[in-house]
């Protein structure tokens, strides 16, 4: 039987005018335009037409750190190193307004999901929340002991999670103003955090070029991921929740299915470190940003093909957030494997550096004819011979039973943890 072609990421567009590394990426949520700020101090607004010229906004006075794009009320808003946050109208004029926010370089920026808050985090070791209709300031969260890097609200708005230099992950009740939750993390320093779109788990982006997705209802690791041969940059989630996309100072984009705690595609196409990369609000698109000064626009095409593929050649369908139901354990290799939702094989795209003998196709046959500058992405495919697909689900088999073996191993010592517990607490009571 002929199996179906899945279809892999294309790159649309390229874009160039920053003189420096593009710092963040954002969408407008009108899809008309993808928005990029820069340590060159300005922001700019790229239109999907190519008869529409793009737009610059100056006003920050020092690099851009951070953007986030209000669907709610069309604002935009940027964080800096000259300590202060914007709020622009993404239109020709290009009109702002300016909150001095922080005493150290704002890092990030990021608005509720009604759009009537702005979260804030600083070098000045604080996360601050806004009101966006007034500018007017609300309330601090302290905890952090360094830097804090990343913030972000939950999809309900009732808590928001930060992390940064101190290796901590901590999550706060906005109610009252406290945190609530906090998670040491072992590798490394964390660069970036979000909220799965169910709101139960997080996932952080370290300087120790992991990705940890962790279980708020339990405080527990569920997932690591190790992939990158450098520092992680950026993470954003699809909307679906199945998969999250990475970037690193190696140069690469990472896109991991979640569902299966495995590697999907990597993405090769800056030059330098790749700095940041957000999913599209509906998930069609995503954007990338690097050192390479170059804003490139992304499809995503598997998504959808991937769900149509399942339906037809599963009994089993792909269930959303698979990862946020049960614990999974730890996923660490770079090589994709062939998900046991699928009847036939999927492709991987990984770089040749990963491993194999990958075909390096060229993103220019995939791009439209508005893409200015051609990048390549490497690519390889799994063989159609039936022993090689035998083999390719047979490996999955024996690593899930791997799996199943050390998450059982585990199980075995937290009840032994446990039951000395009750043992001491018995012998105290007596």
């Amino acid at each position: 039987m002929k199996q179906s072609k899945l279809e892999d990421p294309s790159l649309e567009r390229s874009f160039r005018g920053h003189k420096d590394t593009v710092s963040s990426v954002v969408f407008n949520s009108n899809m008309k335009q993808v928005i990029s700020g820069s340590l060159d101090g300005s922001i700019m607004l790229w239109n999907f037409r190519p008869q529409l010229r793009a737009y610059k906004f100056a006003g920050h006075k020092d690099a851009i750190c951070s953007l986030d794009f209000s669907t709610e009320t069309g604002l935009l808003a940027s964080g800096s190193k000259d300590r202060t946050v914007r709020l622009w109208l993404p239109t020709v004029e290009g009109k702002s307004s300016v909150i001095k926010a922080h005493s150290g370089t704002v890092r990030s920026v990021s608005f509720s999901q009604d759009g009537k808050l702005l979260l804030t985090a600083s070098d000045d070791k604080t996360v601050k929340i806004w009101s966006v209709k007034n500018q007017k300031f609300q309330c601090t969260l302290s905890g952090h002991s360094n830097w804090v890097r990343s913030a972000e609200f939950s999809p309900d708005q009732r808590l928001a999670v930060s992390g940064g230099d101190d290796k901590v992950v901590r999550v706060w009740d906005i109610q009252a103003n406290k945190c609530i939750q906090t998670y040491d993390n072992s590798a490394g320093m964390v660069n970036c955090v979000t909220f799965m779109p169910n709101g139960t788990c997080v996932a952080a982006g370290t300087s120790e070029n992991a990705i940890q997705i962790i279980d708020l209802r339990t405080n527990s690791l569920i997932q690591h991921y190790v992939g990158h041969r450098g520092a992680i940059n950026s993470i954003s989630i699809h909307p679906s929740g199945n998969f999250l996309l990475s970037t690193s100072n190696d140069s690469s984009l990472k896109i991991w299915d979640l569902c299966e705690g495995q590697l999907f595609y990597t993405l090769h196409g800056h030059q330098g470190a790749a700095t940041s990369g957000k999913f599209s609000p509906t998930g069609e698109f995503f954007a990338s940003g690097g050192a390479d000064e170059q804003v490139l626009v992304w499809k995503t095409n598997f998504d959808k093909k991937f769900e149509k593929t399942s339906s037809k050649n599963s009994k089993e369908k792909r269930r959303p957030n698979v990862a946020m139901d049960q614990p999974r354990s730890k996923a660490t290799s770079s090589k994709s494997k062939v998900p046991k939702a699928i009847a036939s094989p999927l492709p991987e795209k990984r770089a040749s550096q990963d491993g194999g003998s990958d075909k390096v196709v060229n993103v220019e046959e995939q791009a439209n004819q508005h893409v200015t500058e051609a990048i390549e992405v490497n690519s390889g495919m799994y063989s159609n011979e039936v022993q090689d697909a035998l083999a390719n689900t047979l490996s999955h088999i024996v690593s899930q039973l791997d799996v199943l073996a050390q998450t059982m191993a585990l199980m075995e010592e937290r009840m032994t943890i446990t039951e000395d517990r009750v043992k001491k607490i018995e012998q105290g009571g007596r």
